[in-house]
C-alpha cells in the first residue's frame, strides 16, 4: 500500500476541512457527523463481586467516557453503547474466556457506571465487533452519522476490530486514546502507538478527550 508521510493535521484542522467520509463527495458538507460508540462497558465486568484486573482498568476510564457522553448528548451526538451479549455456551466459551454477559442477565447490562440517557441506543452483539451481524450499520446511516469516536473495553481486541469494521463500512474510525483501556496497559499502549499514524489518515487515527472536545 502506497501512503503519503507528512505532518499529521490537528483535530481542529481536521474538522475544517472537507474530510473524506462514508458520504459520497456530492454528500459531503465538510463537516462530520459523529457518534460515539462506548464498548462492552457492561456490569459483569465493571461490577464484579470478585475484581479482575480488566475490572480495575475499564472503571479507571468511566469518567473519561461520561464526560465525552455528556459532552455529545448536549451537542446533539448521538450515543450508542454496544453491549456483549452471548448465550450460554456460545462458541468464543470454548478457549479459555469464561461465561459472562449472558443474554437476559443483569450482567449484559451496561454497568450503573456509565451515565446514560432516554436518546441513547443500544446495540447487542456476540462477537467482538459491534458491526459483525448487528444493525449498527443501518442504524448510522438513519442516524446520518459519518464518523465513529470509539470508546471502551478491550482496546485490543474489541474496539480495534470495530474501528477496522467501521472503516469496511465506510464510516471513519476515531480511538479515543483515553477512553480505551486493556489488561495489561501494555497492550492498549502497544495497540494505540501502532495506529498512531497509518495510511488510512485521517480516517483512521487515535485522538485524546481533551481534542476531541476542544475540537468540536
Amino acid at each position: 500500500m502506497l501512503w503519503k508521510k507528512g505532518r499529521p493535521a490537528s483535530f481542529g484542522e481536521v474538522l475544517k476541512k472537507n474530510v473524506p467520509t462514508g458520504r459520497t463527495s456530492g454528500e459531503q458538507e465538510g463537516k462530520m457527523k459523529p457518534a460515539v460508540l462506548v464498548i462492552d462497558m457492561l456490569k459483569d465486568t465493571l461490577e464484579a463481586r470478585r475484581r479482575t484486573e480488566i475490572s480495575e482498568a475499564a472503571r479507571e476510564i468511566v469518567p473519561v467516557i461520561n464526560e465525552l457522553t455528556a459532552f455529545s448528548r448536549r451537542r446533539g451526538i448521538p450515543v450508542i453503547f454496544s453491549m456483549d451479549s452471548f448465550l450460554k455456551g456460545d462458541f468464543i466459551f470454548r478457549g479459555r474466556m469464561k461465561e459472562h454477559s449472558i443474554r437476559g442477565t443483569r450482567g449484559a447490562d451496561v454497568s450503573d457506571l456509565l451515565e446514560q440517557a432516554g436518546t441513547d441506543l443500544y446495540v447487542p452483539k456476540r462477537r467482538f465487533s459491534a458491526f459483525y451481524k448487528t444493525d449498527l450499520d443501518q442504524t448510522l446511516r438513519l442516524l446520518g452519522v459519518d464518523t465513529l469516536f470509539l470508546t471502551g473495553i478491550a482496546t485490543h481486541v474489541c474496539v480495534l476490530s470495530t474501528a477496522f469494521d467501521a472503516l469496511s463500512h465506510d464510516f471513519a474510525a476515531w480511538i479515543v486514546e483515553d477512553g480505551c483501556t486493556a489488561h495489561p496497559r501494555a497492550r492498549h499502549v502497544s495497540t494505540i502507538d501502532n495506529y498512531r499514524e497509518t495510511p488510512l489518515y485521517p480516517l483512521f487515527r487515535v485522538v485524546t478527550l481533551r481534542e476531541l472536545t476542544e475540537g468540536l
